[in-house]
């Protein structure tokens, strides 16, 4: 597990650099910086492997760090089983179509993450998601096939991204390794290769992955998974 985690930590590593790339290319266009967080709000679905991978980084942070923010999930928690009863640890979302995803993660909802401090900056920042470093520009890949046609209103306020080049990276490839690591992550949990299992990052936080029962798991919800 803890070469799937490095090798994950890699790829990740290499998403921050194309994003500072294109930052350092685009000052004046892409406003993404230290300290903002307008877009660290609401929920979101994250992989295992991303859930994981932010565990290993939350469980680094000083015991006040994490207890405060341990309450603010606990917070997210209640809520949440108000509208889903049985979301139950270890807090996977593919125990229900995707279509039922929504009812936990209204558009409108603007609840900051838990991993945020005072300051605005996340805790575990060299640990988070992969949806949280791509957030914020559009994804065109060096073939010119556009893979997220979206970005953060306050870049590229008068200008189209979309006709960027200096924006292209290769994430054809960069999607390709994920699936992969994260297919490897499945077997080496299920000795299964499962595609898809989410969950979200305030709960990903009330878990000890390495001390869950994934087998006892697995045996009650394998038909849901992919």
């Amino acid at each position: 597990m803890k070469e799937i985690l490095r090798n994950y930590g890699a790829l990740l590593s290499a998403v921050d650099q194309w994003f500072n790339r294109c930052l350092s290319g685009m000052p004046v266009s892409i406003k993404c910086g230290e300290g903002c967080s307008d877009c660290c709000r609401g929920l979101f679905d994250i992989t295992l492997l991303d859930a994981w991978y932010l565990k290993t980084g939350f469980d680094r942070l000083d015991e006040f760090a994490k207890r405060k923010a341990l309450e603010k999930a606990g917070n997210r928690l209640k809520m949440l089983l108000g509208k889903w009863p049985e979301f139950e640890r270890p807090y996977i979302l593919n125990i229900r179509p995707e279509t039922d995803w929504e009812e936990l993660m209204p558009d409108e909802d603007e609840t900051p993450c838990p991993l945020l401090s005072e300051d605005g900056r996340c805790l575990v920042y060299e640990y988070r998601p992969m949806t949280c470093r791509l957030h914020g520009l559009p994804l065109v890949d060096v073939s010119g096939e556009v893979f997220h046609d979206e970005w953060c209103t306050k870049n590229f306020t008068g200008d189209n991204p979309l006709e960027e080049n200096g924006l292209y990276w290769n994430f054809s490839t960069c999607f390709q390794t994920e699936i992969t690591l994260f297919r490897q992550f499945t077997y080496k949990l299920f000795n299964r290769y499962i595609n898809e299992i989410d969950t979200l990052i305030p709960t990903a936080l009330l878990v000890d992955y390495g001390k869950f029962n994934w087998k006892e798991w697995l045996d009650r919800f394998s038909d849901k998974l992919r």
